[in-house]
């Protein structure tokens, strides 16, 4: 049923009974022409652009756990695209116009809110280094400026620009159109739109093999509910993505590790944007429900740990705590980790492997979620044609090999 003010009212008018759940449940089919490895946000938009853009519907998502849980509702759901390099700030923009109509195209309320995106500078070098990408992201079109102390204390009244602190806030750059989206929103107004259209969402269904035939080309994968052959497998399962290779038989240059975040209590608005310290890894924002919502650095460990280290979330909140005083009277209610994956450039992984058939989307770091709609767009372009799109080919595997790599260290934040 498709959501409007009609629907809405008339639904209300007879107790709400003749709403449907939002996505089917099949089980799944003995063959589909693509099968998605991955049932997040990023192999959920696969699905829905596959039906929607080629008309390619008989796809399967499988998903080992249940649908979102994974690193999409374990992320701190910022949105923004001012990165550095050419082809870093190709795929975020591209991204980015996406979220700005996401809502209408899903007929879902993903709640994109662009209330800005703030990155502070604490000393000379982080300011040069920030003006550098203020500069770039405006020689290609990619809206952002610079902002002194107390234009920086305007856009966020709760920020300490007190010059006397640890870290004394220099100056920083601002992206006013970046932002947040509801991260469960966004997985389920994907899988509703993928199911709408004909894609099987299969949940608790784990991938535990690849299946190939004698010229090594992909012809299906083993699960937990039996076998499904297909041509084409597209894998989109972030820090995991390392174990599916090893299924296929070969290896990934990237590294997982745990990336924390906390929650505050509720409290009345006091944060109308998104602040983020590279020096310190550590950025906050607040929820639609008054949460704090406050996000911490990687830890020092690759890990498959969703707690993470307690020292890391300590340190993190230290450095809130000054920068935000209005944090040390709050009380944090939950805390986690979600599994970042992570690559020597810090940029994605998107394309062909070593086996025919086999496709991977990878390595997002902690760009993943600001990357959803962009992400599946392109992979799923990938998917249906067998080549990359023009705004992906820069991230294919073998750049490892030619050495043309996409170093986005400084500007992925906290994924150093």
């Amino acid at each position: 049923m498709k959501f409007s003010f009609v629907s809405l009212a008339r639904e209300g008018l007879t107790g709400h009974l003749g709403w449907t759940p939002q996505w089917r449940s099949p089980d799944p089919k003995p063959a589909y022409d693509v099968v998605i490895v991955g049932g997040g946000g990023h192999g959920l938009a696969t699905a829905y652009y596959l039906a929607e853009e080629y008309g390619v519907a008989n796809v399967a998502v499988l998903e080992k756990g249940w649908l979102g849980g994974g690193n999409t509702g374990r992320n701190t759901t910022i949105v923004r695209s001012n990165y550095l390099w050419e082809a870093s700030e190709a795929i975020y923009a591209h991204s980015h116009r996406l979220w700005t109509t996401l809502a209408e195209a899903l007929n879902y309320n993903v709640m994109f809110s662009p209330r800005g995106v703030l990155q502070l500078a604490h000393n000379r070098h982080e300011a040069a280094a920030l003006k550098r990408q203020v500069h770039a992201n405006r020689l290609a079109g990619v809206e952002g400026e610079w902002v002194n102390p107390a234009q920086a204390k305007a856009v966020c009244p709760i920020l300490n620009t007190d010059p006397g602190i640890r870290y004394p806030v220099v100056g920083g750059a601002l992206q006013r159109t970046g932002g947040t989206a509801r991260h469960d929103a966004v997985a389920w107004g994907f899988a509703r739109a993928a199911s709408g259209r004909g894609v099987d969402i299969v949940q608790n269904c784990e991938v535990t093999g690849v299946r190939r035939d004698a010229s090594g080309a992909v012809i299906g994968v083993e699960t937990t509910r039996g076998a499904i052959a297909t041509k084409t497998v597209g894998v989109v399962v972030a820090g995991h993505s390392s174990v599916v290779a090893a299924m296929a038989g070969f290896r990934l240059p990237i590294e997982s590790f745990p990336l924390q975040a906390l929650v505050s209590e509720p409290l009345k608005p006091v944060m109308p944007c998104v602040a983020m310290s590279n020096a310190i890894h550590a950025y906050m924002s607040q929820s639609d429900k008054g949460e704090l919502v406050i996000g911490a650095g990687t830890d020092a460990y690759t890990s498959y740990s969703q707690t993470g280290g307690l020292h890391i979330a300590s340190a993190t909140l230290e450095a809130i705590c000054e920068l935000f005083p209005i944090a040390s009277r709050l009380k944090m209610m939950r805390n986690w980790a979600g599994i970042v994956d992570t690559t020597p450039d810090r940029s994605p992984i998107i394309g062909k492997t070593p086996v025919p058939g086999l496709f991977v989307n990878c390595g997002w770091g902690t760009g993943g979620f600001k990357a959803t709609p962009g992400s599946g767009h392109l992979f799923a372009h990938q998917l249906a044609t067998g080549e990359p799109h023009p705004i992906a080919a820069p991230f294919a595997l073998d750049r490892f090999r030619s050495g043309a790599l996409v170093n986005e260290a400084t500007a992925a934040a906290v994924a150093h």
